[in-house]
Parts: structure tokens; C-alpha cells; sequence
């Protein structure tokens, strides 16, 4: 297999989102990566939040699409805070989520003139946390949420300096 398969990105359309909604296998990466969706994620519910969210992107490998992610709040000058990032289950551990990361630190820079980009990630989240860890985001705090079945879980809020 090719480990350095070719990355590359570009706005996510239409067609796209039938591919990406197949990327989430379960409830839990459901609501790790869109809480308030309903499982299972349907083309309708993602095209309803990229209608109302920014820069929704999509990572191709090999022009494969293999992962997607947007913006779903930014202020401009100030920050960008990353959204719905789902990464295809084929391509996990591939480098694709930290390649997709940084094209979307560069478009909150170039686009956003942001400064700052703001993630958020559940506590059950060790592979979301640990990511974000490795690629310089810092915790900022930690609020309260439920889950689907109404426990207490921990939102925990990560930012990084866009340099």
C-alpha cells in the first residue's frame, strides 16, 4: 500500500455529501463530530449544516474523498472554530485528519484573517484530543454537556495560535 498517497483538497459540493455521510459508523462518532445530528447522519441533516456553516472542505486521497470539516463559527480577524470533522474509515491513520487541519488553519488565515482556531472535543473523544494535542492545541476549558442518552459528558475547548 501507498503510505504516501497523494493529499489534496477543495471545497465539498453537493455530491460529495452522500460519500461523507458514510464516513460516521456509528452514534458515538456521530456525536463526537456533529452532536446535533441524529443517527443515522443523512445527506439532509450534513447539507443543512454546511448550508449554514463555512468552508466545508473535503481531503481527497488519491482524489478519493477521505475527509470533511468546515467552520462553524469565525469571526473575522479574531478566529475560526473547526466543525464537523470526519475522517473516512478507510483513510484513519493516514495523516488525512492532520492534513486537513492545516489546510483549514490556512484558509481561516488567508480567508478570516484569524488568528486563533478554537476545536472542541468530548472527553470520550482520546483520538480527537490526543490529535488536537499533537498539532499544538492547548485546552482552554471545559463545560458541561449531555449526550444522546442524557449523561453528563465533558466538552472539553482546545485553541491554537494561527501564526
Amino acid at each position: 500500500m501507498n503510505q504516501t498517497a497523494a493529499l489534496t483538497h477543495r471545497p465539498a459540493n453537493a455530491a460529495d455529501l452522500s460519500e461523507v455521510v458514510g464516513f460516521v459508523l456509528t452514534p458515538a462518532e456521530l456525536f463526537f463530530c456533529y452532536p446535533k445530528a441524529l443517527w443515522p447522519l443523512t445527506v439532509g441533516q450534513l447539507a443543512a449544516a454546511s448550508a449554514e456553516r463555512r468552508n466545508s472542505t473535503v481531503a481527497l486521497q488519491d482524489g478519493r474523498p477521505a475527509g470533511f470539516a468546515n467552520f462553524y463559527q469565525w469571526q473575522h480577524g479574531d478566529f475560526c472554530a473547526l466543525g464537523n470533522l470526519m475522517i473516512a474509515p478507510w483513510a484513519r491513520g493516514q495523516g488525512v485528519a492532520h492534513y486537513l487541519i492545516a489546510a483549514m488553519e490556512a484558509q481561516a488565515r488567508e480567508q478570516f484573517k484569524a488568528r486563533r482556531m478554537l476545536v472542541s472535543c468530548f472527553n470520550d473523544n482520546a483520538a480527537g484530543l490526543l490529535l488536537y494535542g499533537k498539532l499544538g492545541y492547548w485546552p482552554q476549558g471545559i463545560v458541561e454537556r449531555r449526550d444522546p442518552q442524557g449523561r453528563r459528558v465533558a466538552l472539553v475547548q482546545l485553541e491554537k495560535a494561527l501564526g
